[in-house]
C-alpha cells in the first residue's frame, strides 16, 4: 500500500497551495510588471566574439530598451561588421571595433566603460575573457563551458572574490529556456516526486555535421583529437544542479567516468569526404559514448550522457524521487510522469501535460514581454520575444546583484569537463569534486526565481 499523502482527490488542492505559496514568496507579478524596466539605468554592454550564439546574444540584446552596445570584437571582418550594422539599424551609435586579433579583448576591457562582458568565443578564451573583464571593473557573461580546467575554475572563483566582480553561465541556462525546466523545477520544490534521488540526462547531440562545417564549429574536432570524457556537461547541470540543491544545501562529492571506443568520427569523414580525408585515419581520443556518475553529499546521484558522435535523436531528461518519477525528451511522445497512489494505474507512464499545467511556474504565467518587431537572429531560436534569461541578466545588472546561477555554480557545472577526462584517463578512477564555496553550501537557500 502506498504511504504518498497526495492522491489524486487532493492534487488540485495540493497544487494550488503550492502556487500560492510561490505567489506569497514574491514570484507572482502581474503580467506588465515583468516587461518594464526596473529603472531607468542604462545597462552597457561589450560582445566578444559574435557568431552564431554571439550573434543570437547580440540581437537578443538589441531588442531590450536601455541596452546600449558601446563596444564589440570579433576576429573575423565579416561577422564584425554585421554586428555593427545590426548595432547601428537599431538607432544605437556605432561601437568601437576591437579586431586586433584573438587577445584584442584584453583592449576592450581596460579601455571601455561597461556594466558586463558578453562572451561567446571558442571554448579556449571563455576563461581569458571572463578574467579580463572582472580584473578590469566588469562583469562577465559566459558561453559554456566557463573553465576548462580546475585551476581556471579556482582562478575564477577567487578573483571573483577579490574583484567583487562575477562571471556566469548566466545565459546559457536550460533551466530556463527549455519549455518544462521551471515548471519541474516548482514541482520539485512543491515536494511532489518526494525526496529526489537521482537525476539522469546529459548532451546527446549528433554534431558530426557541424564538426566538419568550416562555418559551423570545426574546433570541436580538436577537443576529440585531445580529450576524452564530458565535454559539454553544462546543458543538463544547470537543470539538474537547480533541481538537486547543488551549492544550495548539497554538493557534488566525487565522480567517476568511462568512455566507449572512437570509431564514428573516422566512418564519417570516410563516408562524407572519402579516405583519403585525415580525419578518416586520425586517431581521436573521445570515445564516442561517455557516461559520468556524480554523487553527492548528501546521497544523492546524477547520471550524465555525453555522445555527439553517434546517429541519434536528442536526449532523454529523467528524475527520480521517493514518490515519483518524471521523464521527458524528444524521443517520447510528450513527457511522462509516474506517482505511486496518483497515477491511475500502477507502475505505468501518464502524460504529465496535467502536471506540468498545475504546477506551471509562477515566473513563466506572468512573463510576457511584448513582441518585437523581428524574430531574433542567430543560434538560439527564432523567438519574437525578450528570451527569460536576457530579462533576468538585465535586471540583475540594473538592481546590482549576482544572477541567480553565480560564480560557484557556474564553475561547479563546467568543472564536470576537465574531472571526467582525469576519470577516463585513470581507468574510471574516483575523482574529488572541490567545494567551491568552501562550505558556504551547508546555509545557502535553495535557487528561487522572482521577475
Amino acid at each position: 500500500m502506498s504511504t504518498n499523502r497526495f492522491d489524486r482527490r487532493n492534487f488540485l488542492k495540493f497544487s494550488s497551495a503550492a502556487m500560492g505559496g510561490a505567489a506569497l514568496a514574491g514570484l507572482a507579478l502581474p503580467a506588465e510588471a515583468l516587461a518594464k524596466p526596473v529603472n531607468d539605468k542604462p545597462i552597457r554592454l561589450g560582445f566578444v566574439g559574435i557568431g552564431g550564439r554571439g550573434s543570437y546574444h547580440l540581437d537578443a540584446a538589441l531588442g531590450m530598451e536601455g541596452v546600449e552596445v558601446p563596444a564589440i570584437c570579433e576576429i573575423k571582418p565579416e561577422r564584425l561588421h554585421s554586428a555593427k550594422r545590426w548595432i547601428e539599424e537599431s538607432g544605437r551609435p556605432t561601437p568601437k571595433l576591437y579586431d586586433r586579433g584573438p587577445t584584442d579583448f584584453k583592449r576592450l576591457c581596460a579601455e571601455e566603460k561597461l556594466d558586463a562582458v558578453i562572451c561567446a568565443t571558442s571554448w579556449e578564451w571563455h576563461t581569458p575573457i571572463c578574467l579580463a573583464s572582472m580584473r578590469n571593473g566588469k562583469h562577465a557573461v559566459s558561453e559554456v563551458p566557463i573553465v576548462l580546467t580546475l585551476e581556471e575554475a579556482w582562478e575564477l572563483v577567487e578573483t571573483s572574490e577579490k574583484t567583487g566582480k562575477w562571471a556566469t553561465l548566466a545565459l546559457e541556462q536550460v533551466l530556463l529556456e527549455s519549455g518544462d525546466g521551471l515548471t519541474v523545477l516548482n514541482m520539485v520544490q512543491s515536494g511532489l516526486l518526494g525526496d529526489i534521488m537521482q537525476a539522469e540526462g546529459g548532451y546527446v547531440h549528433d554534431l558530426r555535421q557541424v564538426k566538419f562545417d568550416p562555418q559551423g564549429e570545426p574546433w570541436r574536432l580538436a577537443y576529440d583529437v585531445t580529450h576524452n570524457g564530458n565535454l559539454y556537461p553544462d546543458h543538463p547541470m544547470n537543470r539538474i544542479m537547480s533541481y538537486l540543491d547543488i551549492n544550495h544545501g548539497d554538493k557534488l562529492d566525487h565522480l567517476v567516468s568511462m568512455s566507449s571506443k572512437s570509431v564514428m568520427i573516422n566512418r564519417y569523414a570516410a563516408l562524407n569526404y572519402g579516405a583519403s580525408n585525415p580525419y578518416a585515419t586520425k586517431k581521436m581520443a573521445q570515445g564516442d559514448c561517455n557516461t559520468t556518475l556524480i554523487h553527492t553529499s548528501n546521497g544523492k546521484l546524477i547520471t550524465l550522457n555525453y555522445d555527439t558522435n553517434t546517429p541519434h535523436p536528442r536526449e532523454l531528461f529523467r528524475i527520480q524521487g521517493t514518490k515519483g518519477v518524471y521523464l521527458a525528451g524528444s524521443a517520447l511522445e510528450g513527457p511522462k510522469i509516474y506517482l505511486e497512489g496518483m497515477s491511475p494505474k500502477e507502475h505505468q507512464w501518464e502524460p504529465a501535460e496535467k502536471y506540468l499545467a498545475e504546477f506551471r511556474h509562477p515566473l513563466l504565467k506572468n512573463f510576457n514581454p511584448a513582441p518585437r518587431r523581428a524574430a531574433i537572429r542567430g543560434h538560439g531560436g527564432s523567438g519574437t520575444k525578450t528570451p527569460l534569461t536576457w530579462h533576468l541578466l538585465i535586471k540583475a545588472l540594473r538592481e546590482n546583484k549576482m544572477p541567480y546561477f553565480d560564480v560557484y555554480d557556474s564553475v561547479t557545472s563546467s568543472v564536470i569537463f576537465p574531472l571526467s577526462n582525469k576519470s577516463v584517463a585513470g581507468r574510471s578512477k574516483t575523482i574529488d569534486v572541490p567545494d567551491f564555496t568552501k562550505g558556504k553550501w551547508k546555509n545557502r537557500s535553495s535557487l528561487s526565481f522572482k521577475a
